[in-house]
C-alpha cells in the first residue's frame, strides 16, 4: 500500500465531516484511511460510522493529547508513506491522482498548503524547494501536506509526546537535520490547512516549546549565531526596501548627511 492518511479528531464533528470526505472522494485508491477520536462527545462518532466503509481502522477512545493520537495512527499504519491530515484540514481536490507517488523515493516528500480562515479567506502558502537550518531556525513545514515514509518512525522514533505542539517540528529537525535523510519538495497544492487549529495559533506556551526544541539539538552559541544573522537579514531586507523607494530613500540619505553635517558642526563648536 503506498498511503496512510492518519486523521485525529476530538470534538470537532463539522470539520472531520469534511476532512473525510476529501479523502473519500479522491480518485487515487492505494491508501488506507485511518481515524483517530479522542472519545468526542459532539456527534464525531456518529459521523465516523457514518462513514466507516470507507476507513480502514478507526477507534474512539480518550487519549494524552495531539500527538498521542498521532502515535496510534502510526501503529496501525502498513503504507509506504504517512500522511496526517488533522480534522478541520482537507485535501485538495483530486490532489492524489492515478499516478501519485510513482518517483518518489525521498524519505520526506513536502508539498505546499493553502491556509483557510475561518472568515473565508484563502491564502497560498508555498514552501523553499530546499530546506536547511537556516530555514528551520524560524519556520517549519506543513504537517499536513508533508508525505513521511514510515519507516522513518522505526529508525528514529515516533513523535515525542512530552512536546504537546511542535512535535512534528522535532522530527523534522532530528531526521532532516540531525539525520540528513533524503527530502524531495513536491510543487504542488496539497491540502487547506485549517487556521483555527492548536498549532496554527502563536502563543507564549508554543514558542517556548519551539525554543525548548531547539536548546535540545543545538549548543547556546550555535543559536546566538543563527539569531544574530536572523536579525541582520531583517534589516537588510529592510535596507534593499527604502533603496527601491525611489522618491523616499533619496530625501533619507539627505536627511542622514545633514544630521551628519550638524553633529560635526556641533563638535566643532566645542
Amino acid at each position: 500500500m503506498k498511503l496512510s492518511i492518519i486523521t485525529i479528531n476530538l470534538n470537532n464533528c463539522q470539520g472531520l465531516e469534511k476532512t473525510i470526505k476529501s479523502v473519500i472522494g479522491q480518485r487515487f485508491t492505494d491508501f488506507e484511511f485511518i481515524v483517530i477520536d479522542g472519545g468526542s462527545t459532539d456527534g464525531s462518532l456518529e459521523c465516523i460510522k457514518a462513514h466507516q466503509n470507507h476507513i480502514h481502522y478507526w477507534v474512539s477512545e480518550p487519549d494524552k493529547g495531539i500527538y498521542n493520537a498521532m502515535n496510534k495512527g502510526i501503529a496501525q499504519a502498513k503504507g509506504d508513506y504517512c500522511l496526517f491530515l488533522n480534522s478541520g484540514d482537507w485535501l485538495v481536490e483530486n490532489v492524489l491522482s492515478d499516478g501519485f507517488g510513482a518517483d518518489f523515493e525521498e524519505d520526506i516528500i513536502y508539498g505546499n498548503s493553502y491556509l483557510a480562515y475561518n472568515n473565508g479567506t484563502i491564502e497560498e502558502l508555498k514552501y523553499p524547494s530546499q530546506l536547511s537550518m537556516r530555514y528551520f531556525f524560524s519556520a517549519t513545514i506543513g504537517h499536513q501536506c508533508t508525505f513521511i515514509k514510515r519507516t522513518l518512525f522505526n529508525i528514529h522514533g515516533v513523535y515525542n509526546e512530552a512536546f504537546k505542539i511542535h512535535a512534528d517540528y522535532e522530527f523534522w529537525i532530528k531526521t532532516i537535520i540531525i539525520g540528513n535523510c533524503s527530502v524531495k519538495h513536491w510543487p504542488v497544492f496539497v491540502s487547506y490547512y485549517d487556521m483555527s487549529g492548536v498549532s496554527s495559533q502563536p502563543n507564549e506556551w508554543s514558542q517556548t516549546e519551539h525554543q525548548a526544541i531547539l536548546n535540545t539539538y543545538f549548543s547556546a552559541n550555535i543559536l546566538a549565531d543563527y539569531d544574530y544573522w536572523k536579525k541582520r537579514e531583517k534589516e537588510m531586507e529592510i535596507l534593499l526596501w527604502y533603496k527601491h523607494q525611489r522618491i523616499l530613500y533619496p530625501l533619507l540619505v539627505l536627511f542622514y548627511k545633514v544630521i551628519k553635517n550638524i553633529r560635526k558642526l556641533l563638535k566643532m563648536s566645542y
